[in-house]
Order: C-alpha cells, then sequence, then structure tokens
C-alpha cells in the first residue's frame, strides 16, 4: 500500500510543479505581450496565450477577489506561487508521511 500512496503524492507533487510552471510562463509572457515584444495577432502566440490563461485563471481567481491590483501590477500570481510552493513543500510530505503512518 506504501508505494501507491507514495506514487499518488508523487504525482501530486508534480502537477502543483506543472501549474507552478505555467503560472511562470503565463506573467512572462503577460509581460513581453504588455511591452510589444510579442504579437497577439499571431494565431500561435494568442492559442498559447489562451491555453494558459484558461489554465491559471482558475487558479488566480480566488487570490485576485481579495488582493487589487497595485499600480498596474498584478500581485496575486506571488501569493498564489507563495501559496502553492508552501503547499508542497510543507503539506505534501507531512500528509504524506502521516498517512503512511497510518496506513502502516
Amino acid at each position: 500500500m506504501a508505494p501507491i500512496i507514495e506514487l499518488v503524492f508523487h504525482v501530486i507533487n508534480g502537477l502543483f510543479g506543472l501549474i507552478i510552471l505555467a503560472l511562470v510562463i503565463s506573467a512572462i509572457l503577460s509581460w513581453l505581450v504588455a511591452f510589444n515584444v510579442i504579437n497577439t495577432r499571431n494565431p500561435s502566440v494568442w492559442r498559447i496565450l489562451d491555453v494558459l490563461d484558461r489554465i491559471t485563471t482558475p487558479i488566480l481567481a480566488p487570490f485576485r477577489a481579495f488582493i487589487p491590483p497595485m499600480g498596474g501590477l498584478d500581485l496575486s500570481f506571488i501569493v498564489a506561487y507563495l501559496v502553492i510552493q508552501g503547499i508542497q513543500i510543507y503539506l505534501l510530505p507531512a500528509a504524506e508521511r502521516n498517512l503512511l503512518l497510518l496506513v502502516g
């Protein structure tokens, strides 16, 4: 039973890593669009931005509800990043240890 629990937590940890990667790429691309480095009229760029927006908007929406933009900067990204990192570093290993102790 222990290898299955370890596999599940490994997959969850990997998903959190992918979410963080999507958040970082989305933030970088939004800065590049804001400074006119990349053109959103390009269909492939628009598709990439659309996919990243569909992935990151549900994650950032709860944070945007209580963190207003300050001077045009969206600080919800930083808070979401810190929360996900905290979950990944502190809560997941503790939950895995406790579940393994509970199972035996």
